[in-house]
């Protein structure tokens, strides 16, 4: 799934303005000017597009954990990936949304996308393993859709507008 695409789905989910995914970044150490924010926000037949790169999605995904559940001091700084792959987003919004397995499968459920537990387990593994699975962008997909419906059903959303 195309990072913008994630990017999207999560300023959707949570409200939150251009400012607020900067903020979010920011708290990862990494920043970046509104006019690439603005840029990476837009649908690719947009005038202004830009793709997000992976190192971006990288840092923006360990500032979500960061904003959602407060920052570590007693752990060392994290790696960021370089390469960003489904299953890296999946792990990424499982720890910053403190999410289980059994939460993750009621999301998929919940968009009548069934799953098994095996094959989540699978997902969450590393990619030298035998048993690892590569996460597809359907799953993907329906997974931030749930999760969207979730966190706006609960009313868990950041307050912000998603216009910016």
């Amino acid at each position: 799934m195309m990072n913008n695409d994630v990017l999207r789905s999560l300023r959707y989910m949570l409200n939150l303005h251009n400012d607020h995914l900067m903020t979010i970044l920011a708290l990862a150490d990494n920043v970046i000017t509104p006019q690439e924010m603005a840029a990476f926000v837009k649908k690719e037949d947009e005038e202004g597009y830009l793709p997000c790169p992976d190192i971006v999605m990288g840092y923006f995904l360990h500032g979500l954990i960061i904003y959602k559940r407060g920052k570590d001091e007693s752990r060392p700084a994290a790696k960021i990936e370089r390469k960003i792959t489904n299953n890296i987003i999946l792990k990424k919004l499982r720890v910053a949304f403190e999410l289980k397995s059994t939460d993750i499968q009621e999301i998929l459920q919940s968009q009548d996308f069934n799953f098994s537990q095996p094959e989540l387990t699978a997902m969450m593994r590393a990619p030298e393993h035998k048993n690892y699975r590569a996460c597809g962008d359907q799953l993907l997909r329906y997974f931030l859709k749930g999760l969207a419906a979730r966190l706006r059903k609960s009313g868990a959303a950041a307050p912000g507008a998603a216009g910016a």
